[in-house]
């Protein structure tokens, strides 16, 4: 049999300097960063910080639908959810992060909120949350959010399962 040999090859750059052989790891990392720092801002009512996150050309789809294009539309809107409602606090689990490209994540997400004035999760507003990111020279930033109402038509067991496991999360947080 023929001998195995191995050769290490120096990181190949891209035109920014970035090495195309990235840590899977890392970048996991900072885009849950990313996404937590997402649901931090709406639970701090920080329209300008949320938008912040977002690239120039981001996208947000709502709970109840909404769409929005564009960081500086982004802040604006949601100035005037947080100047009109009352907000509820999520509560996120992040299901897996998952790498389009070395450039392109989509991160998986399940969430509930806690009304305010209350402890426990409003099992009406679960939602599954997708959120795609791009690596930008300065940072990861939000490419699209979306907030889907997680209802389960006809699995009603899905629901209570679903608040049970987020009910969990949010006491661990509390601990």
């Amino acid at each position: 049999m023929g001998e195995l040999s191995l050769r290490l090859r120096p990181p190949i750059l891209d035109d920014r300097g970035v090495s195309s052989r990235f840590s899977k790891a890392e970048a996991g990392r900072q885009v849950r960063s990313l996404y937590r720092s997402l649901l931090a801002g709406w639970n701090e009512r920080d329209a300008g910080g949320m938008a912040d996150l977002f690239s120039a050309d981001g996208h947000l789809v709502g709970f109840d639908g909404t769409q929005v294009e564009g960081s500086a539309d982004i802040a604006t809107h949601l100035s005037q959810v947080f100047m009109n409602h009352p907000t509820s606090m999520y509560v996120s689990k992040v299901r897996a992060v998952h790498f389009l490209s070395d450039d392109v994540a989509m991160l998986s997400a399940v969430a509930g909120m806690v009304p305010p004035g209350k402890t426990e999760i409003n099992p009406g507003a679960n939602a599954v949350q997708t959120l795609i990111a791009v690596r930008k020279p300065d940072n990861w930033r939000i490419a699209l959010f979306q907030n889907t109402p997680a209802v389960y038509h006809g699995r009603a067991h899905m629901v209570d399962e679903l608040t049970e496991e987020l009910g969990q999360t949010l006491r661990e947080h509390r601990g």
